[in-house]
């Protein structure tokens, strides 16, 4: 809704584009040194955001193969060999990070194609198509899905593998390291694209709006893997574990 809105007033010339390019000439020419301003937009570039993107995939993949090869080993052996490891796919949340990267240009050009969007004063004599800004786009996008990634990945390792992870158990230091770790991600990944975000306004490259519909586009983005990656990343054996924990219909038969 609210990227809806805020399109609705780049591209009608509403009050709001008026004050969002007020905003912007003065950001401009604000105090924030342009090295800093420089060096933050180009975090949204994606020769610095992919690369950054990739490395994480392959790593946190990883870490999905081999945990996968560790619950094959314990339900061979384990009291629920009989009904086979939960199929775990390891590989989704990754491939569907990457998928949500290389969404960003299919659906930023078309739009910036669309609505026509004349750049900030030094930016004079580029083609009208500002908005959404596809850098913080690209910034908020592939810094949010790191930082999925890694909450993901380590939410994974604390909950353990094979019937372990089917016993409750009162909450250890493990979960509240885990707790932090999410925490912390969470803020360095807001911090981050905030940073992209004042740099490109500041550099004169995108009015603030541009950047903000950016972000809101993203976050559709990063939903959309929240739910792929929730409903079919653990499989169905995921969801039985659930109802054993809960204590409904298991091994007891009640």
């Amino acid at each position: 809704m609210l990227f809806a809105a805020l399109t609705w007033q780049v591209a009608g010339h509403g009050p709001l584009r008026t004050l969002d390019e007020r905003l912007g000439r003065a950001l401009a020419t604000g105090s924030l040194p342009a090295g800093a301003a420089e060096f933050c937009a180009d975090l949204g570039n994606t020769a610095v955001a992919l690369p950054v993107l990739l490395v994480v995939m392959v790593w946190t993949g990883w870490l999905g193969w081999r945990r996968q090869r560790e619950r094959r080993g314990a339900g061979q052996g384990g009291e629920d060999a009989g009904q086979g490891p939960a199929p775990v796919r390891w590989w989704l949340p990754p491939l569907a990070a990457g998928l949500a990267l290389a969404a960003v240009p299919a659906l930023v050009v078309p739009l910036k194609l669309w609505i026509a969007r004349p750049g900030p004063p030094q930016m004079a004599g580029d083609a009208p198509a500002f908005y959404p800004s596809g850098h913080g786009a690209t910034s908020a996008v592939a810094y949010g899905a790191v930082g999925l990634l890694l909450i993901h990945g380590r939410r994974g390792v604390r909950t353990g593998d094979g019937a372990t992870a089917a016993r409750p158990h009162p909450p250890t230091a493990p979960a509240t390291a885990t707790a932090m770790v999410t925490v912390a991600v969470t803020v360095a990944v807001v911090l981050l694209n905030v940073g992209v975000g004042i740099g490109l306004v500041r550099r004169g490259y995108h009015w603030p709006l541009d950047v903000l519909g950016s972000w809101c586009l993203a976050g559709v983005l990063l939903a959309a893997w929240c739910a792929v990656c929730d409903r079919w990343s653990a499989g169905s054996g995921g969801r039985a574990v659930r109802r054993r924990t809960s204590g409904g219909p298991g091994a007891d038969g009640v």
